[in-house]
């Protein structure tokens, strides 16, 4: 008997590659799984070999390019007309959009985007009418949506993008979950800890903030910089990692920010890292004061590895921490708290926040076999 058939598509192959790592290949024993994207420097074809999956590729762009947009809804249609998909499952903004009209225009029975994060929330006048028109239209185009957090879900209802009977989310929320039993601190032994510490100048009895993720402005780390270099200068053992990049010309940093990052020699860019982990074990706390997000994959890796966190009081964030248990939650954009909660974490001797606690928090609500099942589960009902 031939298997339905669903086609995943993301706006660039990373996300298929990382943030749904193994779901695609879990998926695929059940269905016909396809994954489209673009094909930025052959990725999306190391997607085909590592998820054991078909690919196709069709060229989004992350920005808005009115001409460009057309032709991949075009190419699309087409290839969506030729595959004859039971369910299309997009990701991403531009991807959603694009996905969901095609796959209309395709007449597929199953429309379904999930959300995970809403870019519009942080832009202003024009652009934000014309990004909440955008949303409105994918949400229309779409049979259902899938926010990954409960406080996303709310969102989303408040700005009436549209009606309750679309929402759903699947289990706790998040996209993937997290793989715990590869998220383990008893994988990374004292000698890797070593080398890496003596690779970044790191001493074993300095204290280690770390971030994990895009170095731009909407991630809060001009805040984070501010109250660490504030930290820092009444505590010299204490170290900043930023594990990622920056994209200087989507979202930049304040060039007072870049300055003191590129001044400050404890303050630690690692640029972009395939395996994060080793970096989540020399380090005490993770810093993630975003301005936005759908579910955070960072706070729930640092929990899986024992670590506290510092966030936000943003959709996703203030779901995965609990206050005093495994972290806590500040406010957005305000850089005085989070140099006080830094500070509190730095001189707490009590050990508050337990390593094996976080950890089973993390396992206990967001383990990957989960969260892959209450996706498959999804599937299944939408056949019957």
């Amino acid at each position: 008997m031939e298997r339905n058939k669903i086609i995943r598509i993301t706006t660039v192959p990373v996300s298929l590659k990382g943030l749904l790592k193994g779901q695609l290949n879990y998926i695929n024993n059940f269905y016909n799984v396809i994954g489209i994207s673009s094909n930025d420097n052959g990725v999306l074809e190391s997607v085909a070999e590592q998820e054991n999956i078909q690919v196709i590729p069709v060229e989004l762009t992350r920005k808005i390019t009115p001409i460009q947009d057309l032709k991949s809804l075009w190419v699309l249609y087409r290839v969506l007309k030729k595959e004859k998909p039971y369910i299309v499952h997009t990701h991403t903004p531009k991807a959603g959009t694009i996905g969901m009209i095609a796959s209309y225009l395709a007449r597929v029975p199953h429309r379904l985007h999930t959300i995970a994060g809403l870019p519009l929330l942080e832009a202003t006048g024009k652009k934000r009418i014309l990004l909440n028109f955008v949303e409105k239209i994918t949400y229309k185009f779409a049979t259902k949506i899938y926010p990954n957090s409960f406080g996303l879900q709310q969102i989303i209802l408040d700005h009436k993008f549209t009606k309750q009977n679309k929402l759903k989310v699947l289990g706790n929320g998040s996209s993937n979950g997290i793989n715990t039993s590869i998220f383990n601190p008893d994988l990374i032994s004292a000698n890797q800890k070593n080398e890496l510490r003596n690779s970044l100048d790191i001493k074993k009895t300095d204290y280690v903030f770390i971030f994990l993720g895009r170095i731009v402005a909407d991630k809060g780390i001009n805040e984070l910089v501010t109250a660490f270099c504030k930290l820092n200068k009444e505590n010299k053992n204490t170290k900043l990692l930023l594990v990622g990049t920056f994209e200087e010309e989507l979202d930049p940093l304040d060039t007072t920010t870049v300055s003191k990052i590129k001044e400050n020699k404890d303050i630690i860019v690692t640029g972009w890292q395939t395996d994060v982990k080793p970096y989540l074990s020399i380090a005490n706390t993770l810093t993630f004061p975003s301005y936005r997000e759908g579910f955070p994959n960072v706070v729930m890796q640092a929990g899986a590895m024992g670590l506290p966190s510092i966030v936000t009081n943003i959709n996703g964030c203030n779901e995965i921490i609990i206050e005093e248990v495994n972290g806590t939650i500040i406010p957005v954009k305000n850089s005085d708290i989070l140099y006080k909660k830094m500070l509190s974490f730095y001189l707490d001797k009590t050990g508050k926040y337990n390593t094996t606690h976080c950890r089973q928090l993390i396992i206990d609500r967001y383990s990957q076999s989960y969260i892959w099942k209450e996706i498959l589960e999804e599937y299944n009902s939408l056949s019957k």
